[in-house]
This record gives structure tokens, C-alpha cells and sequence, in this order.
């Protein structure tokens, strides 16, 4: 019996204390004070609408319920910075952060020994970077709407999202404006960046030298560029949509092993999309529509799988830069070009010919633009007519010898008005 008591005392020594819930007046260093008070696994309740001074410093494993209320910076660094584990954010407004820090100054920074940090449905406002996961692994940034600086030149802005060697983080449905790039990701592996919205940035999403991650669901609307996969491989790029932006849909840039499926790039004023020094990649299922080039494909790009990918409207379907014949097919699957004039007399949803996006006229133009005043002439029209006549006489380039007749569908992800 005597034992049997003394191992009781021991286990309830040993037992965690329950967690503690504490509400914060809104009082002149309230919070500060609370934190520094409180005991691992507490939880501050802060005042609805009330404002609470900032920087604060979050070491010990913390819930915070913001209820809404605000935290200001007051200008100087970031304005909550975490190096505890396990520390919960969550319905807070955040903004006044400082302009430096080595331009990592932020609304919330989440450093190397924050791990599995949760950043959820708060409102981070007018911050050099908005959310910097500066290495927490495991952290979770969800349903945040994050708005950046408007003062400064695009380029001398901060990230929405600034995710660096951070394995395991997830940024999940955030609305994010303004600021720099939406997600700019660097020197990170097996993240996840699901159902996000972009609109007036640089870059909706920045990959450098990330691999193993997935980029699925996302929106991007007005950026300069919507999906920017850089140095990376392994990367899915799957289901997002690119409407309205200025430069690329998807750029591809030394990008290798990954999937890009299931994307719709509408409507960019460039190219929907830009392979360059890309091996080794699956593009299917896309949409790449109304664009002024549908692919521009160049630097030696190879072994990438193109198939079951609709081109629509494009003024130039594909710019391929090379001499060598590349196909756009697999087994019997090629792509859809809405400009091909083909027939298919057997009803088996392949055209009868296959479809050449260049010829040797494309070449000329993209290399000497002043010759243009020349396509209505004679002579460029039987140059065209010869190569119709006789394929052999056709340049390197892209061939599609198994053309799909119809579009496949694609379901878009919706962007609903907040």
C-alpha cells in the first residue's frame, strides 16, 4: 500500500498543469506583462477592439485569442516575434512593424525554435513582410488576410509570406495584397501552399531552391507574375488559376521532376507559359488561353511530357527556340490547339493531321520583328504554302501528331469576394 501511495504522489507531480485562461486589459503593456507571467500552455484572452502595445517577444508555449483585438509595433522590429513551441495565434490584428531588420521586419516572426507555430484567421496589415516563418518547421499560417505596404516601390516591399528553410510549413487559404511577392518560399522542402488568393504583387507565388512541396488551389488576379517555380524539383503545380496577370501564368526556370496539372492561365498579357532550362517535367490537363504566347519553350529544355493541354486563343500558340523536332504527346494523347483546321473522319477524338505551331516565317519574325510588314506579301505566302506542301522542308520545332479535337475540362477554383 505504502508504494502503491508513493508512486500516486510521484504521477501527480508529475502530471502537466491544466492550462490557465487569463483575460488582458487593454492597459499600457498589458500584454508584455501577461506573457511574461504566464505559465507554458496558458491562454491570454485579449479585449474585442481594444489595441495593445507591441513588440512582444512569445518563449514559452502560448495560446493568444485576439477576439480581434490589435497588437501595434509601434515602428520598431517585428511585432511579435515567437521562438516557443507550440504557440497559437489566432483573430488578432497586426500591424506597425519597423522598416529594417535586414528587411525582415514583420508583422509576426516565427523563428527557428517555433515549431508546429500556428498563425490562424488574423488580419496582418501594413507590415514590411506580413508572416515570416524563419525556420519553424511544422508551422501552419491558415486563413489569415495579410496586406503590405503601399509606400514603397514594389521591389522594396516585404513578402506576404516569407518562408525560409521552414520543412513542413503549410500556408493555407490567406487572401494576400499588396507587398512584394505573395509567397516568396527559398531553401525549403515538403511545404504545402493550398487555396490561396493573390491580387497586386509582384509574384503570387516565388519559388527558390524548394523542392518536394505543393503549390494546389491557388488564385492569383493582376500580378505581375502568378506562379514563379525557380531552381526547385519535385514541385506539384496543381489546379490553380493565373487570370488577368501581366508577365507569365507559370514560369518554369531550372525547375525539374514536377507536375504541372489541372491549371488554367487565362488572359495574361505575355506568356501563359515560360519553359527555360525546365527537364524532366509532366505538363498536362492545363488550360492556356488568350494569351500573347501560349508557351514560349527555349534553353535547351528536354525529356518534359506535354500532353492533354488546351491552347485557346493564344496569338502565338508555342514559341519553341531549338532546331531539333520535339513531340507534344503521349501514346495517343496529344493536345487541343483551337487553331488547327483539322478534320477527324474516324470520330475517335484525334485529328486526322498533325499540328505544327511554327514555321520557318515564325523564326524570322521572333528574330528580326521588322520583317512583319512582309506577311501580306507573295513570297511569304508561298514560303507557307510550300511548308503545308511539303513537311520536310518545315525547321525544327514542335509537332503534335495526335491533336485532341475538344478540350478537356477543367473545374477552376472560385474567387469569392470578401
Amino acid at each position: 500500500m505504502l508504494r502503491r501511495f508513493v508512486l500516486l504522489i510521484a504521477l501527480l507531480f508529475a502530471a502537466p498543469a491544466a492550462a490557465v485562461e487569463h483575460f488582458v486589459q487593454a492597459q499600457a503593456g498589458a500584454l508584455v506583462e501577461a506573457i511574461k507571467n504566464a505559465q507554458a500552455g496558458d491562454i491570454l484572452r485579449l479585449s474585442q477592439g481594444a489595441i495593445y502595445d507591441g513588440p512582444v517577444l512569445i518563449e514559452k508555449p502560448l495560446t493568444i485569442l485576439g477576439q480581434g483585438a490589435s497588437v501595434d509595433g509601434h515602428l520598431v522590429g517585428s511585432v511579435i516575434t515567437v521562438t516557443g513551441e507550440d504557440v497559437v495565434l489566432r483573430n488578432l490584428t497586426v500591424f506597425g512593424s519597423g522598416s529594417g531588420g535586414d528587411g525582415l521586419d514583420a508583422g509576426i516572426t516565427l523563428t527557428k525554435t517555433a515549431a508546429r507555430a500556428i498563425v490562424e484567421g488574423s488580419r496582418i496589415l501594413g507590415n514590411l513582410v506580413g508572416i515570416d516563418v524563419h525556420g519553424a518547421q511544422d508551422a501552419l499560417v491558415q486563413g489569415n488576410y495579410i496586406e503590405g505596404r503601399q509606400d514603397r516601390r514594389m521591389n522594396d516591399r516585404g513578402n506576404g509570406v516569407y518562408v525560409w528553410n521552414a520543412p513542413g510549413a503549410k500556408v493555407i487559404g490567406n487572401d494576400v495584397r499588396w507587398g512584394r511577392d505573395g509567397i516568396f518560399v527559398n531553401t525549403s522542402k515538403n511545404n504545402e501552399f493550398i487555396g490561396n488568393r493573390f491580387s497586386d504583387l509582384r509574384f503570387a507565388v516565388h519559388y527558390m531552391y524548394a523542392n518536394q512541396s505543393v503549390v494546389r488551389g491557388n488564385i492569383s488576379r493582376g500580378n505581375h507574375l502568378a506562379f514563379a517555380i525557380m531552381f526547385s524539383d519535385q514541385v506539384e503545380i496543381r489546379n490553380n488559376i493565373s487570370t488577368g496577370d501581366r508577365d507569365h501564368g507559370i514560369m518554369l526556370n531550372y525547375t525539374n521532376n514536377s507536375l504541372i496539372s489541372g491549371n488554367i492561365i487565362l488572359g495574361v498579357e505575355d506568356k501563359c507559359l515560360f519553359i527555360y532550362n525546365a527537364h524532366k517535367n509532366t505538363i498536362e490537363g492545363n488550360q492556356f488561353e488568350a494569351c500573347n504566347i501560349g508557351v514560349h519553350f527555349t534553353a535547351g529544355s528536354e525529356r518534359n511530357e506535354i500532353f492533354g493541354n488546351a491552347f485557346i486563343g493564344n496569338r502565338t500558340q508555342v514559341k519553341y527556340v531549338g532546331s531539333r523536332w520535339v513531340e507534344w504527346r503521349q501514346g495517343q494523347v496529344g493536345n487541343f490547339w483551337s487553331d488547327h483546321a483539322a478534320f477527324d473522319l474516324d470520330g475517335n477524338g484525334i485529328a486526322d493531321s498533325a499540328y505544327r505551331p511554327n514555321d520557318v516565317m515564325d523564326h524570322i519574325l521572333w528574330t528580326q520583328p521588322a520583317a512583319r510588314a512582309l506577311l501580306g506579301s507573295p513570297a511569304v505566302q508561298l514560303i507557307r504554302w510550300s511548308q503545308s506542301a511539303f513537311p520536310a522542308l518545315l525547321p525544327g520545332g514542335v509537332i503534335d501528331p495526335v491533336p485532341l479535337m475538344r478540350p478537356a475540362p477543367i473545374t477552376p477554383p472560385v474567387w469569392e469576394e470578401m
